[in-house]
């Protein structure tokens, strides 16, 4: 509390409110003065920070302010010590009795002694909390901080790190030489509340200590900045210096800058060395602009070259030389005029380089470019034949003849004349041949739909029919007409042989139930002249009989039995005419085999022969055979297809005449039995 202000009597009767400078220091909230001036506010309890001032320490600031105001009589301020010497007067029964050394005569200080008595005896002073570092703190400085409340406590650190660096910083921020004892460091930074971050002497000491040493390498350190600035400056000026050269020498410099504190800033030898950098940096220079020089002539020269037209890859350097001079932008420029002639020249022959190839890339975009619109023609024609199978109009089985009125007919054919490459032709023939390379897998996709829509092919299936059932399935979108045609006819083929199979197997089972019912008619040695009703009243029950599935085909079985009885009857009638007959046929026979015998000798004798001979004649002995072999057939066609009248020279009878001798002998027959 400021001794300037005495206390005021508390208004009311009872007991007194607590000063607000006590409400003050037991109030957690603490205020603070950060680096950078700023105040903050740090509750002790909660380790909260704030830049705000929290209501309640607000309250009291207000509080405090408003009661240090004179408001009665203020107590002399020898009266009044400090709350510890206070507190040691009263009695421990918190009587309030004050010392008799403090107050004076009088009914009105009595007065104010006995309520100031009875204030402080109901004050209770917190204790400080038992720390480690409570040997530093003295009674003087607890008064002090009592007596000045506005002064901040130290700052809370997470970690020693935290408290070394914020230390570092007050001697840095203070400015603390390196060169400075710690006596002089303490009486430089004792008042900042930083001190306070360590509270033992050896801690802050150590954090002294690093801190000199840092300090002397970073004074080092800007000293040897300082003197490189000097030396970058110096030599940054003699660079750009325009009275210096390449070929000026060391004691002209030091008579031309001398007197000039760049020059003086740096020592001797330093200047020496910096000459010598500066004279070789110079030099370097110079080629340097002497390289541009050449380039920028150079370049300048192409730019003239590129805009004369005249100038083609077949021009001359000395038709070129001609066309400069007569150049207006080449003979008003000095640079060109003095220009090196040597590369002058290499400038001319980069440009014919140039100019040549432009000219042979021209070439091949123009080579590209019609190979591209070759290209273009083709697909366009590919896309023509597309739609022309889509169409159905071009399939696996299409020729070209069949489809050249229609496609010569349309543009992108014409398109195609002429250029090299893929005839039209060639690439109807690949279309085609793709086609028919798809014809297995398209195949296997339509034997598929067939299995699926469970439909076989037959002899009498149709092509309509086939491709109706085929159409229904959506993979038939993809499908090429003319490998449908193909598979159709395949399958076609396949069940027309399992037809002539079936046929054949038929005939075979006919044929044998035939002779098996024509064999069980001689066993029970049937009259062949009776009726077929009067016959089947006898065979019904037999099983040769019921192995026939209708009873239409046992009698054209039986008709064809009447019909061999009866042949055999009139052969039998007719043998003694026929003998002799036979006989002349025999003795004919047997000279014809005698002579074809004799003829099959000699060919075995002359085959013989041309094996035996050459080998290499075998191809032709074959061909020759082949030749004998069908004329041979043909022979026997003949033979076989023969007239009647020719068989009856040979002495056979025809088959109107054995009906007539059938029909006398059943008569002779008939007779014989009346």
């Amino acid at each position: 509390m400021d001794q300037s202000q005495g206390f005021v009597a508390p208004p009311g009767i009872g007991t007194p409110p607590l000063m607000p400078q006590v409400e003050l220091c037991q109030c957690p909230w603490k205020e603070f003065t950060a680096e950078n001036g700023k105040t903050y506010y740090h509750n002790i309890n909660t380790k909260e920070s704030r830049w705000i001032i929290p209501p309640e320490l607000e309250e009291i600031k207000k509080r405090v302010t408003e009661e240090s105001k004179p408001k009665s009589v203020p107590v002399s301020p020898k009266e009044i010590t400090s709350p510890f010497s206070i507190s040691a007067s009263i009695s421990p029964s918190n009587s309030p009795n004050v010392s008799n050394s403090t107050a004076s005569p009088g009914p009105k200080s009595n007065a104010m002694e006995a309520a100031m008595a009875a204030t402080l005896a109901a004050i209770s002073i917190p204790t400080p909390p038992n720390r480690p570092e409570d040997d530093v703190y003295t009674s003087n400085h607890y008064d002090r901080t009592e007596t000045k409340p506005s002064t901040p406590e130290p700052k809370v650190y997470k970690d020693k790190k935290e408290a070394m660096e914020a230390f570092k910083d007050l001697l840095k921020d203070k400015n603390v030489p390196s060169n400075a004892s710690w006596d002089q460091c303490v009486k430089i930074i004792q008042n900042d509340p930083r001190y306070e971050t360590f509270k033992k002497l050896n801690e802050r000491k150590q954090v002294f200590n690093a801190y000199k040493t840092q300090k002397q390498k970073d004074e080092k350190e800007e000293q040897r900045t300082k003197a490189k600035k000097s030396k970058e400056h110096l030599e940054e000026f003699l660079m750009k210096s325009d009275k210096m050269l390449s070929t000026t020498k060391y004691y002209k410099c030091d008579e031309l800058f001398g007197h000039l504190e760049v020059w003086q800033s740096v020592s001797d030898s330093d200047r020496r060395d910096i000459y010598d950098d500066v004279v070789f940096a110079l030099a370097k220079k110079e080629k340097e602009d002497a390289k541009i020089l050449k380039k920028r002539n150079m370049k300048k020269l192409s730019e003239v070259l590129e805009c004369m037209t005249k100038i083609n890859y077949d021009t001359t350097w000395t038709e070129a030389q001609t066309m400069l001079l007569n150049n207006s932008a080449f003979k008003n420029d000095v640079n060109l005029l003095a220009m090196d002639k040597e590369d002058a020249l290499i400038v001319f022959e980069e440009h014919i380089r140039l100019s040549e190839k432009e000219y042979l890339e021209e070439r091949e975009r123009e080579k590209r470019r019609q190979k591209r619109q070759s290209r273009k023609n083709r697909d366009q024609f590919l896309a023509l034949l597309d739609h022309l199978h889509e169409e159905g109009k071009l399939t696996s089985m299409s020729l070209w003849v069949e489809l050249y009125p229609i496609i010569s007919a349309d543009i992108r054919f014409s398109a195609m004349l002429g250029q090299t490459g893929s005839t039209p032709l060639d690439l109807f023939k690949f279309y085609v041949e793709d086609l028919k390379s798809r014809f297995h897998d398209e195949k296997k996709i339509i034997k598929e739909i067939l299995r699926e829509k469970e439909f076989d092919v037959k002899a009498a299936t149709s092509f309509d029919q086939f491709a109706t059932v085929i159409c229904e399935d959506k993979r038939s979108a993809s499908l090429d007409a003319g490998n449908v045609k193909l598979t159709y006819n395949s399958l076609l083929e396949k069940a027309e042989m399992k037809e002539k199979e079936r046929l054949k197997e038929e005939t075979k089972r006919m044929k044998k139930l035939e002779n098996a019912f024509k064999n069980l008619l001689k066993e029970l040695n049937v009259d062949f002249e009776k009726p077929w009703e009067e016959i089947k009243a006898k065979v019904e029950n037999e099983n040769e009989y019921k192995a026939f599935g209708s009873d239409s085909d046992a009698q054209r079985v039986y008709k064809d039995f009447q019909h061999e009885m009866e042949e055999s009857c009139s052969h039998h009638h007719s043998r003694s005419r026929k003998s002799k007959k036979n006989k002349k046929n025999k003795s004919k026979y047997r000279s014809a085999s005698s002579s074809e015998s004799e003829d099959k000798d000699k060919h075995k004798k002359s085959k013989h022969k041309s094996q035996s001979t050459s080998p290499a004649t075998e191809s032709e002995q074959e061909y020759v055979n082949n030749k004998k072999k069908k004329s041979k057939k043909k022979h026997r066609r003949k033979s076989k297809s023969s007239s009647p009248s020719d068989r009856n020279r040979s002495g056979e009878i025809s088959e109107s005449e054995l009906e007539k001798q059938r029909a006398l002998l059943l008569a002779e027959l008939k007779d014989e039995s009346d």
